[in-house]
């Protein structure tokens, strides 16, 4: 998709999960030689774009550490081609599992559900959040998607498995899937955590992580930037400091839940 301003061009792609496809396309784009690469929500993307170039400026938009991905030398000094903002979507782990224990509290198996075509981010959630289990003391279990059908059988897998709740891993494909996954959770009675509020707003129950418009200004701007002229290497890697909890109650009702009050305070968004 294309999008003309009044000097620059702006083109989507969306791969719809296919992880596979990513240096294909990359190499295409920097055969092109376009002036700026933005990967504002996926960690496969944007190490693609690293191993693509490393002359064309990316902005990236990663959910753990980008010096631990090896996309930058330091978060103060970047060092090369490339600059942008962590989401800590890997960190807030252990804060989003305890916030659906505090409101599934009776909650003991937790299916967790990754997608295995993006493997490093699915490994690094499986890190986080067996620790995070532990220490609450919770019993998870890993299920695998990387298509709606795997989605779909993923959730025939935990229903059968009896799991009390699900949580759904930070990941670039999921949320292309959100009604899919609030229609299942209906259906089947599960009580469901996500990423972002994009998932609750179409039915699901409750997420949390960064706030996504938050996130896209900020690629905006230092887009804007390196377009005027800065090099990626003098803009500082910036760490997202605002998070949203969002609560869906029209669900929680559907499933039966009673969301005590002391947690609906805590929301920055609850849907009726």
């Amino acid at each position: 998709m294309h999008l003309q301003g009044q000097n620059v061009s702006v083109e989507y792609h969306w791969l719809d999960g296919q992880f596979d496809r990513l240096p294909a396309l990359l190499a295409e784009l920097v055969r092109r030689r376009v002036a700026v690469i933005a990967t504002p929500g996926s960690n496969a993307a944007s190490l693609a774009a690293k191993a693509a170039t490393t002359t064309i400026p990316i902005v990236f938009g990663v959910g753990e550490d980008p010096v631990r991905l090896g996309l930058v030398a330091s978060l103060a000094r970047p060092g090369g081609n490339a600059t942008g903002i962590n989401l800590f979507s890997l960190e807030v782990t252990a804060k989003r599992l305890g916030l659906l224990h505090d409101l599934v509290p009776k909650a003991v198996r937790i299916a967790v559900l990754v997608n295995p075509a993006n493997a490093q981010a699915a490994q690094a959630t499986q890190r986080e959040i067996t620790e995070a289990a532990r220490v609450i003391g919770l019993q998870i279990e890993f299920l695998h998607a990387s298509t709606s059908r795997e989605i779909e059988s993923a959730f025939a897998t935990l229903v059968r498995e009896r799991a009390d709740a699900l949580f759904v891993a930070a990941d670039a494909y999921f949320p292309t899937r959100r009604v899919q996954f609030a229609t299942l959770s209906a259906k089947h009675g599960i009580p469901a955590s996500y990423g972002n509020r994009n998932f609750v707003e179409a039915g699901g129950l409750t997420s949390y992580g960064t706030d996504n418009l938050e996130r896209f200004r900020q690629v905006g701007v230092y887009i804007g930037q390196i377009l005027k002229g800065t090099k990626p290497a003098d803009l500082p890697v910036l760490q997202s400091t605002k998070f949203e909890f969002a609560i869906n109650l029209q669900t929680a009702r559907l499933l039966g839940l009673e969301v005590p009050n002391s947690v609906q305070a805590l929301a920055d968004v609850v849907i009726e």
